[in-house]
């Protein structure tokens, strides 16, 4: 959790609730408040001008959403949309500014949290200029278990479907089922029930 819900609520965030598919912020509107969520998934995505979908990130209980674009003056560049029943909590950005001001272990948490993200999107870009499927779809394998804080040599269940997967590499759906294939071939992964265990 990034910042303690009492805390939140204490400066005067609200409840919202929204449904699955329900567009939390959408590209180009104004970001005006901080969210973070209580619990459901939230997915960060933009669509290509051919209409294919591009996740950036798929988010969790606890995690905030978009919270870098309050420090500054430009539009989201991407949307946020509830993929399960999701209760986030949302802040006006005038209270966050001034929560974040009066708490300095808040600030520190908000720049760990903008760093840890940051220094994966250096990676997963270097990683997904890559022609290889096998490395873009690795690359997103090791974030998401860095970021569940998995040790290394345990089986982790992935918690993204193959289109998921699809959708943050850029590949096609396709691609990433012969991909993985591949990998638990190669010992790389395992398959269990449909499960991806990495």
């Amino acid at each position: 959790m990034i910042i303690g819900e009492e805390l939140l609520i204490k400066h005067g965030a609200v409840n919202k609730y929204f449904a699955p598919g329900e567009i939390i912020f959408r590209e180009d509107s104004t970001p005006n408040q901080y969210f973070q969520i209580v619990t459901g998934v939230v997915e960060i995505f933009n669509f290509h001008q051919n209409g294919r979908e591009f996740t950036h990130n798929i988010l969790y209980d606890g995690q905030s959403i978009g919270e870098s674009l309050l420090f500054t003056e430009k539009p989201y560049p991407m949307s946020a949309i509830a993929k399960t029943d999701c209760n986030i909590l949302c802040l006006g950005r005038n209270e966050f500014t001034n929560l974040a001001a009066q708490n300095f272990d808040v600030m520190q948490n908000l720049m760990r949290c903008m760093s840890e993200r940051l220094y994966h999107k250096y990676i997963m870009l270097f990683n997904m200029s890559s022609i290889e499927p096998s490395v873009k779809i690795k690359t997103i394998l090791d974030y998401i278990k860095d970021y569940n804080l998995r040790n290394i040599s345990e089986a982790f269940e992935v918690p993204f479907t193959r289109q998921q997967i699809a959708n943050l590499t850029g590949m096609a759906v396709e691609t990433v089922i012969r991909t993985i294939k591949k990998m638990e071939s190669d010992n790389i992964l395992t398959i269990e029930k449909g499960k991806i265990l990495y």
